[in-house]
C-alpha cells in the first residue's frame, strides 16, 4: 500500500482560520437585520439608478403637473408586508426654494416638512398606516439604520394612527451629528378656541423650544413667518339671494314667490340655450393671499397681523374651482350637443335596417331586431309642439343669410343654421332621446306638413322663394329651396303678382353685359365646340348697363318710330341698347325680358351627365338641352326687335361671333362691336367662321323660333311639375340617405350655433372653433359618396369627431363663463382659459389617463395690483341669510368673508459650530440651520400641524 504523505497540522489549522474569516453566516442574522438589509439594498440600487435611469424604468407620475414620480418596492418582516415608495422630482428644488413653499405643485409631506425627495414606508393593509406606536417606532428605525448604512441623506416617514388623522412620525440624517425629527398629526374637530387665533399659534410654536413655565406671551421669541390665506367665493348658485320685489307679489296661493323662480340661468342669453341649459363650468374661485416671510417677535405682532386686510398682501392669485363635467371622467355625464350627436350616429347605423322610413314607425312591418324596446315614439303632442315651433313660430330673419357664420361652415354639405331642414336636425336632435324611431316618426310629420303648405299655396317657412340654388349645401335643403320658388311662383301666378303674367312666367331684363354665357352649339357637320362667349358692356366701363335704357316697357306693345318702315308692333322690350342699331333697319335695338334659366339641384345635375355620358356624344346632347333655353331667347329678341335677322341677335347675345371690317380677328374689341355711331349705318361686319358655316344650329333655331315675349311663352320651370317632383323625393327618401345628411346638417349647425358664443377676444378660442370645421369637414366627407352603407372605420371616425367636438364644446362654455365673470379684468379671463386649454390639449383624443396617474387642473394665475379691487368686487359682502350658517371665527376678512383655509409656516434658524460636524472645519466656521419649523394649516372646524426638530443625537 501506498504511503500517504501527511499535511503539518499547523498548516491546516491556518486554512481553516482563513476560511472562517471570510463566512457569511446569515442564520446567525435576525429576521429585523435581514429586514434592514432588503432596505438598504433597495436604497442603494435606486441611489445607484438615478433619476433618468428610475423614469425609464417604470417610475409613476403621482401628477404629471407636479414634476413628481415614485417607484417603490415590497418587502416583508415578521409575516407582515409593507410597501416603501420613493418620491422624488426631475428637479432638485421640487419641494424647497425661493418663493416655492406655497406652490400647489407640492406634495403634502413636502409642504408640511419643507423637503424634496423622500422615503415612505407603511404597511400594505386596509388602512395603510401603522395602528401600533412600537411597531412604527421599530419600522423607522430600521429604515434609519438602511439610509446611515448607504449614506442616504433622503427624510423616511411612516404614517400612523388613523388615515383621517394625516398622521406622520419621521426621521433625517442631516449628515452631520444633526437629526432631523418629524411629526404631523390633525385635529378633526373642537379646535381649541386658542389655536383659532394667530396669537395662540405663536404661542405653540414658540412652546417647543422656548422651556419656560412663564407666560409666553409676556416674553419675546424672535420666529420667521409666512403665511397664505385661501378665499373662497360661494357657489354660483347660492351666492346672490333675489330680493323680493316690492308690494310683496304672491301666486294663486297668497304666498310669496320662491326667490328662485326669478332667478336666471346662468346662461341664459347664450346661443345654445334655446336647446339645453348647460351646468356653469366654473363654480367659483380661490383667491390666495401670500405674506412673504417677515421677523415676529411677540403676540401683539400676531394680533396685528391677523387684523390686517388682505390687500396688504404681497402676492395675490387666483385659481377657478371647475366643475367635474370638464373632467374626462364624465364621459357620458353632460348632456350637450356632442351626447346627442353621438346618438344620432347610433340612429344612423340602425337605418341601414330597412329600405323605407315608415318600417320604423309601422305596426305592420316588423322592426329591426337589434332596435332597443326602449327607443319609443314621443307622443303627437310633443311633434306638434316642434312642428309648430319650425312652420310657425319663426321670426322675421333672412334664411339665406351668412351672416355670423364661420368662414369654414360652407365646407360642410349640409343645411345652414337659420334653414328649415336645419332647424329640423336640431329639433331631432332633442325629440325623444334622438333614437331611430323618433326620428322617422318626426320626418314623417315634417313631410305631411310640407306637403300641406305646398297644397294650400302657403310659404315655405325658413326658406328663400328666390335666389340661386346652394350647391354646396345637402341635396334635401336644395330640393326645400327648390320647392320654395316653386310655392312662391304659384303663388304669384294665383295672385297675378307683379313678377308674373297670365301664363305664370317670370321675366327679367338681362342685358348680356358683363357677364359670361356658357352655350354648346353644333355647326353643319356636327362637330361641336364647347365656348364660352364673355359681353362686354354696351358702353363704357364706368357706366351702368341700365342706363343704356331709354325706356321700359314691362308689359304691353309699343309701335315702331317709323310705321313707314316697320308697321309691326314691338312687345317684351326691356330699353333701348346704347347707339346699337339693327343691320336691315334703320331702328335701335332693343333689349328683350327674357326667361329666368331653370332651376336644377344637384341630383338633376348629375341625371344630365349620365345622359350624356349614356348617349356618347356629350357636346350635341348639350346644345340639346340648351336649345330650350336659346330659343326662348330668341323669340324674346324677335318679339322686342320686329325687323331684326340672325345677325343681330348674334352681335346682342355672343358679341365675339361678330366681326368688323375694321379688325377680322378674333377677339376684336368688344366696345367696337358693340357701341357704334348713329350715322355709321349699317354697321360693317360679319359673323364668325362657326357661326356661318353651312347647317348650324344657332341659326336653325332662329329660323324656327316664333316672335313671342317671354310673357307669352311657354314657362322654362314648371312649378307645378317640379314641386311634386320634389315632394316625391322627400317621400320616398331612404333611411339611410336622410340620416346622413343629417349628421351632417347636424354637425355643421351646432357649430354654427356655438360659434356664435360670445367669449371676448380669445384668440385661442377662435383656433379650436376653425380647427373643429376643418375636422368635421374632412370626417363627414364619408357621407357625401351616395353609398347605401358606412364603413365601420367612418363609424368609428364619427365618434373621435364627436370626442373632439364635445372636447371644444366644453371649452366655449368655460370661455363664456369666464368671460362673463372677468369682463373688467380680461387678461385673467385669457390666462385662464390659456392655461386650461393647454393642460388637456396633450390628451386630447387619446385614450384617458390611468387612475393613478389623473392629472388635476389646479393652475395659478397672478393677479396683479390694479386687477386686486376687481377680485375682490367678486367677493360680494354675505347677506343676513348667509352670515348665520357660520360663525365668523378667524381674521384677516374680505368684505366679509373670512379666508377657507389658512396656512402658517414658522422657523427658528440657529448658528451650528464646527464641532457640531463629524470631520474637521475651520476654526470659527459658522452655518445657520433651520432648527425648527412648524407648518400649520386649517380652518376653524379642524387644524393640521406638522413639526420639523433638529437636534444632535
Amino acid at each position: 500500500m501506498a504511503s500517504i504523505s501527511k499535511i503539518p497540522s499547523s498548516a491546516k489549522d491556518e486554512d481553516l482560520e482563513e476560511e472562517i474569516e471570510h463566512f457569511d453566516d446569515f442564520t446567525l442574522a435576525s429576521s429585523w437585520e435581514r429586514f434592514i438589509s432588503e432596505i438598504e439594498a433597495v436604497c442603494r440600487q435606486w441611489l445607484a439608478d438615478g433619476t433618468k435611469n428610475l423614469l425609464k424604468n417604470g417610475a409613476i407620475s403621482v401628477n404629471i403637473s407636479e414634476d413628481l414620480y415614485k417607484v417603490k418596492t415590497d418587502l416583508k418582516y415578521a409575516m407582515k408586508s409593507y410597501c416603501m415608495e420613493y418620491y422624488f422630482g426631475t428637479h432638485n428644488d421640487v419641494g424647497r426654494g425661493k418663493g416655492n413653499d406655497w406652490s400647489c405643485a407640492l406634495h403634502d409631506l413636502q409642504l408640511s416638512f419643507g423637503v424634496n425627495e423622500f422615503l415612505v414606508i407603511a404597511p400594505q393593509s386596509a388602512s395603510g398606516v401603522v395602528l401600533d406606536g412600537p411597531e412604527a417606532s421599530k419600522l423607522l428605525s430600521a429604515v434609519a439604520i438602511a439610509l446611515s448604512n448607504c449614506s442616504c441623506l433622503w427624510p423616511a416617514f411612516v404614517p400612523v394612527h388613523v388615515p383621517s388623522r394625516k398622521a406622520y412620525i419621521g426621521i433625517q440624517n442631516m449628515g452631520t451629528l444633526y437629526t432631523r425629527r418629524f411629526e404631523a398629526d390633525r385635529i378633526g374637530s373642537q379646535v381649541p378656541l386658542k389655536l383659532m387665533h394667530l396669537e395662540g399659534l405663536y404661542e405653540l410654536f414658540v412652546s417647543k423650544f422656548a422651556f419656560s413655565n412663564m407666560d409666553l406671551s409676556m416674553h419675546l421669541f424672535q420666529v420667521n413667518l409666512k403665511m397664505k390665506l385661501t378665499y373662497r367665493t360661494l357657489p354660483y348658485d347660492e351666492d346672490s339671494d333675489v330680493q323680493e320685489p316690492e308690494g310683496g307679489i304672491t301666486e294663486a296661493g297668497g304666498s310669496p314667490k320662491s326667490k328662485h323662480h326669478n332667478r336666471k340661468p346662468w346662461d341664459d342669453d347664450c346661443p345654445w340655450s334655446e336647446w339645453y341649459s348647460a351646468e356653469d363650468p366654473v363654480k367659483g374661485f380661490e383667491l390666495l393671499t401670500a405674506w412673504s416671510e417677515k421677523a415676529i417677535e411677540s403676540s401683539l405682532e400676531m394680533a396685528e397681523l391677523e387684523n390686517a386686510s388682505p390687500l396688504e398682501a404681497e402676492k395675490w392669485s387666483i385659481s377657478p374651482c371647475l366643475s367635474e363635467i370638464l373632467s374626462a371622467d364624465s364621459d357620458g355625464k353632460r348632456i350637450g350637443f356632442a351626447s346627442q350627436l353621438q346618438l344620432l350616429i347610433d340612429a344612423l347605423l340602425m337605418s341601414l335596417e330597412t329600405q323605407f322610413v315608415e318600417d320604423f314607425v309601422s305596426v305592420e312591418h316588423s322592426r329591426p331586431e337589434n332596435l332597443k324596446s326602449t327607443a319609443v315614439i314621443p307622443p303627437p303632442t310633443v311633434l306638434d309642439r316642434v312642428l309648430k315651433d319650425l312652420f310657425y313660430e319663426v321670426e322675421a330673419a333672412q334664411p339665406d343669410s351668412a351672416e355670423g357664420d364661420h368662414k369654414y361652415s360652407r365646407t360642410i354639405k349640409g343645411a345652414p343654421l337659420e334653414s328649415l331642414f336645419g332647424q329640423f336636425c336640431l329639433h331631432a336632435l332633442w325629440v325623444g332621446d334622438c333614437n331611430i324611431r323618433a326620428i322617422a316618426a318626426f320626418w314623417i310629420e315634417f313631410v305631411r306638413e310640407v306637403r300641406w303648405c305646398w297644397e294650400e299655396s302657403q310659404p315655405l317657412p325658413r326658406m328663400p322663394a328666390n335666389g340661386v340654388i346652394d350647391l354646396s349645401t345637402c341635396l334635401i335643403n336644395q330640393k326645400l329651396h327648390m320647392l320654395a320658388i316653386c310655392m312662391d311662383r304659384k303663388h304669384q301666378f294665383n295672385q297675378k303678382g307683379p313678377k308674373a303674367d297670365e301664363n305664370g312666367v317670370f321675366l327679367s331684363a338681362r342685358i348680356k353685359a358683363d357677364t359670361e354665357v356658357q352655350s354648346v352649339i353644333s355647326s353643319q357637320d356636327g362637330d361641336a365646340q364647347a365656348s364660352c362667349w364673355e359681353c362686354d358692356s354696351l358702353s363704357t366701363p364706368d357706366q351702368d348697363p341700365a342706363s343704356h335704357f331709354s325706356s321700359f316697357e314691362h308689359s304691353g306693345a309699343v309701335k315702331l318710330g317709323d310705321p313707314e318702315h316697320s308697321p309691326c308692333i314691338r312687345r317684351g322690350s326691356a330699353g333701348v341698347i346704347g347707339s346699337m342699331m339693327l343691320l336691315k333697319s334703320y331702328q335701335n335695338m332693343h333689349a328683350p325680358f327674357t326667361q329666368d334659366s331653370p332651376l336644377m339641384t344637384e341630383d338633376m345635375h348629375e341625371e344630365r351627365l349620365q345622359a350624356i355620358e349614356a348617349l356618347g356624344d356629350s357636346s350635341r346632347f348639350s346644345a340639346q338641352l340648351e336649345k330650350d333655353i336659346l330659343s326662348s331667347d330668341m323669340s324674346a329678341f324677335k318679339a322686342a326687335n320686329p325687323d331684326a335677322v340672325f345677325e343681330d341677335f348674334i352681335r346682342w347675345h355672343s358679341p365675339r361671333d361678330w366681326e368688323n371690317d375694321d379688325n377680322m380677328e378674333k377677339g376684336v374689341s368688344q366696345i367696337n362691336a358693340v357701341v357704334e355711331s348713329t350715322y355709321d349705318w349699317p354697321p360693317r361686319g360679319k359673323l364668325s367662321e362657326r357661326m356661318s358655316e353651312h347647317g348650324n344650329l344657332w341659326r336653325k333655331i332662329w329660323n324656327e323660333a316664333p316672335p313671342l315675349s317671354a310673357s307669352e311663352q311657354k314657362p322654362l320651370l314648371d312649378p307645378n311639375q317640379e314641386g311634386e317632383k320634389v315632394l316625391h323625393y322627400l317621400e320616398t327618401l331612404r333611411p339611410y340617405q336622410l340620416l346622413e345628411q343629417m349628421v351632417s346638417t347636424a354637425f355643421r349647425a351646432t357649430a354654427d350655433t356655438l360659434n356664435k358664443t360670445s367669449f371676448g377676444g380669445l384668440k385661442q378660442m377662435t383656433t379650436r372653433i376653425e380647427q373643429l370645421y376643418l375636422t368635421m369637414s374632412t370626417t363627414l366627407r364619408c357621407l357625401q359618396t351616395n353609398s347605401i352603407s358606412v364603413d365601420a372605420e367612418d363609424i368609428k371616425d364619427l365618434k373621435r369627431l364627436c370626442t373632439t367636438f364635445a372636447h371644444v364644446e366644453n371649452l366655449i362654455t368655460l370661455a363664456a363663463s369666464l368671460h362673463r365673470k372677468f369682463m373688467q379684468a380680461p387678461r385673467l379671463s385669457e390666462s385662464i382659459f390659456n392655461d386650461y386649454d393647454n393642460f388637456h390639449v396633450p390628451k386630447l383624443g387619446t385614450v384617458s389617463i390611468g387612475r393613478d396617474v389623473q392629472k388635476v387642473f389646479n393652475n395659478e394665475q397672478e393677479v396683479r395690483q390694479g386687477e386686486r379691487e376687481v377680485i375682490a368686487s367678486m367677493f360680494t359682502p354675505p347677506t343676513a341669510n348667509q352670515l348665520w350658517r357660520k360663525v365668523l371665527s378667524m381674521g384677516n376678512l374680505l368684505n366679509g368673508h373670512e379666508p377657507a383655509s389658512r396656512e402658517i409656516i414658522f422657523t427658528k434658524r440657529d448658528h451650528l459650530c464646527e464641532n457640531y460636524y463629524v470631520g474637521h472645519a475651520p476654526r470659527g466656521y459658522q452655518q445657520e440651520f433651520e432648527t425648527y419649523r412648524m407648518y400649520i394649516c386649517g380652518t376653524s372646524n379642524d387644524l393640521g400641524v406638522a413639526l420639523a426638530v433638529t437636534s444632535c443625537d
